[in-house]
Formats: structure tokens, C-alpha cells, sequence
């Protein structure tokens, strides 16, 4: 059996008092970073006596199939460095191939900062999605954004304290500078801070660079997104004339567009009818 479990996004007392229980007791223990676990470890003033195995995003695929024959007998903990496995973390590939293999996966839940971030943010909880790390590169950063344009959940991201400014400046761009946001640092940490606003403002407060660990929060689209049918329907006369058959033409576009495929195509033969 694997369990995962949720290690201190930044604050040692927020470790539940089922993960100091796991690790005292483990057998066998999977960590991100083994050098952390130590550490962690030391603050909580306990003693490993596990077998630790390295599990990073570098050595993950190399380390699945030894995990999991060690699993189908013994219960194996696994751990991030901070927050809970596989949020951005090590652990999907190996949680993936042992549900494929019917090997129990179990949780002791805790810190979570993609959680946090959003709670304190200010912003509809309802409905959300955690986007993961923003891409680096201009380019793709900005595809990135067009492509949660008109998304209408609350999106949740990662970035880095030096590449913050130039990614609010992009998403500004694409959601429009009055887009409602927040923006945490430190979360749980001596220095925690939220700063909430428009994205334009959010863009202004970067400025100067701040310090730690940033998780981005930005409003959802609450725009009613119009669809120009007959602009879908010569797409899909276009796409036809260049050697596409009509349903796969239909099935394209109706996916680009997010619209309903089998309307698309009524409205497609009916076009053809007048």
C-alpha cells in the first residue's frame, strides 16, 4: 500500500498529528528530497527509522517499478517536500501505475497551498482550477493565458518571485487589466502576505520584486461568450473544401469552439439548403 501525505507548506505546526505518526513509524519511506525529509524531521524533534528512497520529477519513472513490487507487501510513505504529492510534486506517475496494478493508495491529507491561496484570496470558491507553474517563455506564456481566456472558474498559479511581474503583465494583456486577482507569498510563513486587486494593480505592487514562495489567483471570465454560428459553419465548409470529410470537419471546429457537434452539423446541412 502507498500512502500519501501532506508535509508543512512552510509552518512545522501545521503537521498533523497523523503524519508525525507515519513517519516515526514507517518502514519505508519515499521523499522528494531525502535531505529535507531530515530536516523536517528534526524540527518535529522525531527519528527516521525508515528505508528512504529518492522520488523526484528527474528519477520518478526509474523508480516506479521498485515501489511498487515493495508496495504489493509492505506500506510505503510518500512525501513531498512541502504540500501534498503529486500537486505539482513527484507522485502522479507512481499513484497512476499502482491504481493500473490494484495497489491501495490512501491519504493523510494536510497543508496544501494551491487550497490556501485560493481560501484567503478573496475569490469565488465554487468552481476553480489549479493551473499549475506559468510558463517561462513569453511566447508560450501568452498561449498559455489566451487559452484560459474565457474560462469561467477561479485559475490557480504557480510562479516564481522573479518572473511574477512579467507574467501579471501578460495576463493583464489577455484577461483585461481590471481582471479581479490576489497574490500570496509565504503562505503560513513569519512573512505571509495577500495582496488582492485587479490584475493591474497586482502588475503595479511587482514592481519591486517581492520575496518567497508566490501563488496567483486570478477571477474567472464572467463575460457571456458569443458564438457566430454562420463563421463556424463556413469554417466547416473551408476545412471540407481542403479534403476534409464533413464530420471530421463538424468534430474539429465544434471542438475548437466548444460548441456542440451534432448542432453544428444540423446547422451546417441546413446552410446548404438555402
Amino acid at each position: 500500500m502507498f500512502i500519501l501525505a501532506a508535509t508543512p507548506i512552510g509552518n512545522l505546526s501545521d503537521s498533523s498529528s497523523r503524519l508525525i505518526e507515519h513517519l516515526t513509524k514507517a518502514k519505508y519511506i519515499a521523499a522528494e528530497d531525502t535531505r529535507t525529509l531530515h530536516k523536517l524531521a528534526q524540527g518535529l524533534g522525531i527519528k527516521l527509522e525508515a528505508k528512504l528512497f529518492s522520488l523526484h520529477e528527474h528519477n520518478e519513472g526509474d523508480r516506479v517499478e521498485q515501489l511498487l513490487e515493495l508496495a504489493e507487501s509492505e506500506d510505503v510513505l510518500v512525501v513531498s517536500d512541502a504540500g501534498m504529492p503529486t500537486i505539482s510534486d513527484p507522485g502522479f506517475v507512481l499513484v497512476r501505475a499502482a491504481v493500473a496494478k490494484g495497489i491501495e493508495v490512501i491519504v493523510v491529507p494536510g497543508p496544501s497551498a494551491v487550497l490556501s491561496a485560493l481560501a484567503v484570496s478573496g475569490l469565488p470558491t465554487d468552481r476553480f482550477s489549479f493551473e499549475g507553474f506559468i510558463p517561462r517563455k513569453s511566447g508560450e506564456r501568452n498561449q498559455f493565458f489566451l487559452n484560459l481566456k474565457e474560462d469561467k472558474r477561479t485559475m490557480i498559479f504557480f510562479e516564481s518571485a522573479h518572473r511574477i511581474h512579467e507574467s501579471l503583465l501578460q495576463a493583464a494583456e489577455v484577461f483585461g487589466s481590471e481582471r479581479p486577482a490576489s497574490l500570496s507569498r509565504e503562505l503560513t510563513k513569519k512573512f505571509e502576505e495577500t495582496v488582492r486587486g485587479t490584475l493591474s494593480e497586482l502588475v503595479e505592487w511587482t514592481k519591486t520584486e517581492p520575496k518567497g514562495e508566490l501563488v496567483l489567483c486570478i477571477a474567472g471570465s464572467n463575460e457571456e461568450r458569443v458564438v457566430d454560428h454562420a463563421e463556424l459553419v463556413e469554417l466547416v465548409e473551408a476545412l471540407k473544401s481542403s479534403g476534409k470529410s464533413l464530420k471530421d470537419a463538424v468534430s474539429l471546429v465544434a471542438g475548437l469552439a466548444n460548441v456542440s457537434k451534432s448542432e453544428l452539423y444540423d446547422q451546417t446541412i441546413a446552410s446548404r439548403a438555402e
